[in-house]
């Protein structure tokens, strides 16, 4: 199946670490990441999983959830977490779904093709409060990817969801942003009364709305 952004992110039932799941009412009215991992017991995946825990704050405090997939069992999910914990000093502190048929990886379209095995590639998918998919990222098996970048992508989808704004190259919460092309100079007055600067008719520089 082919996902693109926009689309409904499609529903499932798994069993994972925390218990079987429906994956639309467990995202509730938040906003939540769905991440694959290659498989367990392996280096770069380790590394990630402790990472992403040590990060939950930070996506708790912007109402989104954390779920990791494999197709490993759940089972080796469980027995995997100790060494996690032992090597990343952290507890991990959200579920991962057990995909041995590989039935929702394939539906996220997460198997590598021309691979000589089965296993799922670092995916990323980021789905809003209506199940909308709104951001996709996806990594070679060897490069572990940057948790802080899926944070940062998060903080400007909701940023720009809520204004008329979007965000520059390397923007992070709190830097200036851009007010959209769409919005004419009258009505951007509406929504930035204290001004801004213009460096293109364009392109208009505003200080970041909500902080």
């Amino acid at each position: 199946m082919n996902i693109h952004l926009g689309d409904i992110a499609p529903d499932f039932e798994a069993d994972t670490t925390e218990g079987n799941i429906n994956f639309h009412d467990w995202i509730g009215d938040g906003w939540a990441i769905l991440f694959s991992h290659p498989a367990d017991f392996t280096p770069v995946c380790t590394t990630e999983l402790g990472e992403t825990a040590k990060l939950k704050e930070e996506f708790d405090k912007r109402k989104c959830k954390i779920i990791a997939i494999s197709v490993d069992s759940v089972e080796d999910h469980k027995a995997w977490l100790g060494d996690i914990e032992e090597t990343q000093s952290c507890v991990v502190n959200f579920p991962i779904i057990g995909d041995e048929d590989k039935q929702i990886s394939r539906l996220y379209d997460m198997l590598h093709p021309g691979e000589d095995d089965t296993s799922a590639v670092r995916s990323v998918f980021l789905i809003d409060p209506s199940k909308k998919v709104r951001m996709m990222l996806t990594y070679p098996k060897s490069a572990g990817r940057n948790f802080n970048e899926i944070l940062r992508v998060l903080d400007s989808i909701q940023l720009t969801d809520g204004y008329k704004v979007a965000t520059p190259a390397n923007w992070s919460s709190g830097d200036d942003v851009i007010i959209v092309p769409s919005l004419s100079d009258e009505e951007a007055k509406e929504h930035f009364p204290e001004g801004w600067k213009t460096l293109k008719s364009y392109l208009r520089i505003v200080k970041q709305p909500n902080r």
